[in-house]
């Protein structure tokens, strides 16, 4: 039987190719997404690819738009696509944005309301409760057209992955920490450079079969 996987992120999980400039905007080709090759990996599941490019956890974004609320299209992406067997979460990265003064702290303690909300749902097979897999992105560096943006943040999210492994436990869910497998790109410090996408992908099919069978 086939089971369903949301993957819910931002601009690395939408597939966002490190951005020389502020106005470019490509985007690696479908199979060669770390997501198109998860999907590969997993042919028992269908894997449903939903990054948003700037998604924040739970803050609207007062310059790039509310609606990159992560906390406000939960759940309608959760009832859109019920039933959920699992829902990978990776966010973090642009809540380390200079306009949203949020440290380390809080940013695990908005994804932990986030998985909370998932948890609750009902989203799940037979109205239940599906699975989460909490990853913690890589830090980030101040580098590039994205270094004035990000001012600051690159201190934060050293500090990132720690706070979400904690946050983790706390919801009992279980935890995988990206930055221990890829490293952001050396032209903007944000994005992942082509070579991360077969690393995750592997990384993330391993904890799926580990953790969900």
């Amino acid at each position: 039987m086939t089971r369903t996987i949301l993957l819910f992120g931002d601009s690395n999980t939408h597939g966002t190719m490190p951005m020389p400039d502020l106005g470019f905007g490509g985007r690696f080709d479908r199979d060669e997404r770390w997501a198109g090759r998860l999907a590969r990996l997993l042919p028992d599941w269908e894997v449903i690819a939903e990054g948003h490019p700037g998604r924040t956890t739970v803050h609207d974004d007062p310059v790039e738009g509310a609606h990159r609320n992560g906390l406000t299209v939960l759940p309608a992406l959760l009832e859109s696509h019920k039933p959920l067997d699992l829902v990978l979460v990776m966010l973090g990265t642009n809540d380390l944005k200079e306009r949203f003064s949020v440290n380390a702290c809080d940013i695990a303690l908005s994804l932990e309301r986030l998985v909370r909300v998932i948890l609750s749902s009902g989203s799940g097979p037979g109205n239940g409760a599906p699975g989460v897999l909490l990853v913690a992105p890589p830090p980030i560096r101040e580098v590039g057209c994205l270094a004035g943006m990000f001012a600051g943040g690159a201190a934060k999210s050293d500090a990132l992955a720690d706070e979400i492994e904690a946050a983790s436990r706390r919801v009992g869910v279980p935890f995988l920490d990206a930055g221990k497998l890829v490293t952001v790109s050396p032209i903007d410090g944000i994005h992942y450079d082509a070579e991360a996408n077969p690393v995750l992908a592997a990384a993330f099919a391993a904890a799926i079969r580990a953790h969900f069978g």
